[in-house]
């Protein structure tokens, strides 16, 4: 038996359907022995509902999976990543050149990670700082970094072009028949 986590649900391929005797067999199975997936799941998802939580001082906040961890966002405007670099999960800052001595100064670590290119490894980085340890305890302390992480995507947003409307094919397929 095969499986594969498919954002937070586990979907199983079966090689040889015919050793169960119905799919609630399999799934128990299944279930029983990858048990510790449907664990961590839940843990991933408790720590980025609680992140959500010291974060709502700026608008109510979401968690959305992605990348094997969550992206937290207020008003579609993504400010937060719950992720784990191999340190346990932490809740990592959207920062900005202007912002970065701030989180520096407190010793926030930089969001980065070690890829390898044919055969060579290269540590990438992106502008996400984890959040100061005594803001993870008060919603209250935690409010001025949210304000100054939503601050940066803002501003980065605002650098970008907006997005075109669709022409041609493509926007008489989105419109449907007429």
């Amino acid at each position: 038996m095969a499986h594969r986590v498919v954002g937070c649900h586990t979907r199983t391929i079966f090689k040889n359907p015919t050793r169960y005797h119905n799919v609630f067999e399999a799934r128990d199975r299944f279930i029983g022995s990858f048990g510790m997936v449907a664990a961590l799941a839940s843990s991933s998802n408790d720590f980025a509902t609680y992140c959500c939580e010291l974060l709502a001082g700026v608008g109510p906040c979401t968690a959305k999976r992605m990348f094997g961890g969550f992206g937290i966002s207020t008003s579609g405007l993504t400010f937060a990543l719950v992720a784990d670099l191999g340190g346990g999960e932490r809740l990592w800052l959207k920062a900005d050149a202007d912002s970065v001595a701030k989180f520096e100064q407190e010793g926030c670590d930089r969001f980065s990670y070690e890829v390898t290119r044919n055969g060579v490894p290269k540590v990438q980085s992106m502008n996400y700082y984890s959040a100061p340890e005594e803001a993870m305890e008060s919603p209250q302390l935690m409010l001025q970094w949210a304000r100054v992480s939503l601050d940066c995507a803002l501003k980065a947003k605002s650098g970008k072009p907006e997005k075109r409307a669709a022409t041609g094919a493509s926007a008489r397929r989105k419109a449907g028949p007429t």
